[in-house]
């Protein structure tokens, strides 16, 4: 006699922001569908829709209350979490249908939330996940988040307001879920955290046992580990303490990618001060001299602010000099934006509009032109390439070891149907131009 199963509820979900918030809706997933519930690609097949908010910027807290807003109108039954639970009460009495609002990385309290939107029926035959837990991303590349929080208190960010103090997590932790993403096919591990220098600082870099040897909470040590495990690994949102410098060796060995994310957001010490960061920005462009020496073809891609308040044309032109010697290799710019809450709203001598537009403009001409420069430098190199995609045509995309998913550049590929999504293959390089990479795969 057949078995009849209980439809279980299903859950949809948007994850707006960044990918630390991708990788608490992908927790919050991970333990919905071990509690049994199914997911839903769209608004009308859910029971329950959560949204993960962005609070960071006043743009991104629009595009989360439009977002609310959309799953409100298009299904009615709405759960609320990201930076924006925050502000419970504004969302509240703007949407006061929501069923729950959370705060970030409150996964106990959304899954609670869930359970009692949503209730499961009983059933010892729901109860399935993969033990890598369930991905937004594809299989082939993973997130993998090392703490939460933040230290620093820079004038423009609200980040420690929003998830709080550096909580970091345990070596071994981290290592299992590495492993485990890799038993389930992952081949790249892209490390994130508000600040990944400073993992362990407030556990005072205590180690744990992982595979019968000792393992410190440090960015060094963990760096290590994980690159012993197989797949790529790829370094975001650090900060350059002096200990990063014992990294880069890492890197000349293979064992981790030649590639650094570093949010510098300016050069000139006026800006930097005003924004309550380090004003090393000479060392820092020796640091990156003597990094190229160890490890040739590293990458470095950083993060720039203009406009910010007090910056005047001699900082900008600072900035502008700056580049142009230390010829990062990806450079994303943005214009100030106030965001409530910051401290830089308070001071004195915004930069008007249009001169924001200005100097935005100059810095991605500049930054354009030097990539470029960069990239047809690689011309006739041959490239180990991770394959994203591939098409009915014959082509694919991928990308090298020096671009991050949908952050950089990309590898676009002929001659490629034999491949499959995941491959690391060798790519001779035919043409390039501004941000991407063109070539064909070695026989």
């Amino acid at each position: 006699m057949a078995t009849l199963l209980p439809t279980p509820p299903k859950i949809g979900m948007v994850s707006l922001g960044c990918p630390k918030n991708l990788v608490d809706s992908e927790r919050i997933l991970t333990k919905l569908r071990s509690d049994g519930y199914q997911m839903s690609p769209d608004y009308a097949g859910a029971d329950v829709v959560l949204v993960n908010t962005c609070g960071f910027l006043d743009s991104a807290k629009e595009e989360s209350l439009e977002a609310i807003g959309e799953a409100i109108a298009e299904n009615g039954r709405v759960i609320v979490t990201g930076c924006m639970g925050k502000e419970a009460e504004m969302i509240r009495a703007k949407f006061p249908g929501v069923l729950a609002v959370t705060g970030a990385h409150q996964y106990e309290e959304v899954v609670g939330a869930v359970h009692e939107a949503a209730p499961m029926p009983p059933s010892a035959f729901l109860n399935l996940v993969p033990d890598s837990g369930l991905k937004l991303t594809p299989r082939h590349y993973s997130y993998l988040k090392i703490s939460e929080g933040c230290n620093h208190r820079c004038s423009f960010c609200i980040i420690p307001s929003l998830r709080g103090d550096l909580v970091s997590r345990r070596p071994d932790a981290i290592l299992r879920e590495a492993e485990k993403l890799i038993e389930a096919g992952t081949k790249e591990l892209l490390v994130i955290s508000q600040d990944t220098s400073a993992y362990g600082v407030d556990i005072r870099h205590q180690p744990r046992m992982w595979h019968g040897e000792e393992v410190r909470a440090h960015m060094t040590d963990l760096s290590r580990e994980l690159g012993k495990l197989g797949a790529w690994v790829r370094l975001h949102y650090v900060y350059p303490y002096p200990h990063v410098d014992h990294v880069i060796p890492l890197m000349a060995e293979g064992l981790v990618l030649p590639y650094l994310d570093i949010p510098f957001q300016h050069a000139s010490r006026n800006v930097l001060k005003l924004m309550k960061r380090p004003a090393n920005e000479t060392k820092v462009l020796e640091r990156i001299k003597n990094w190229r020496t160890i490890a040739p073809d590293i990458a470095i891609r950083s993060t720039f602010v203009v406009g910010f308040p007090g910056e005047t044309e001699d900082d900008f032109a600072y900035l502008m000099d700056w580049l142009e010697e230390a010829q990062l290799d990806r450079v994303g710019a943005f214009r100030f934006e106030p965001v409530e809450g910051a401290a830089a709203n308070a001071l004195p001598d915004h930069v008007p509009e249009e001169i924001k537009e200005e100097r935005y403009a100059r810095l991605m001409e500049l930054t354009a032109r030097i990539s470029a420069e960069k990239l047809q430098a690689k011309i006739g190199r041959t490239l180990d390439v991770i394959i994203d995609a591939v098409d009915e045509e014959g082509g694919a995309t991928g990308r090298s070891k020096a671009d991050a998913p949908e952050i950089d550049g990309e590898v676009f590929l002929r001659d490629a149907r034999h491949l499959k999504q995941g491959d690391i293959v060798a790519v001779a390089i035919e043409d390039a131009d501004e941000h991407d990479l063109y070539g064909v795969p070695v026989a």
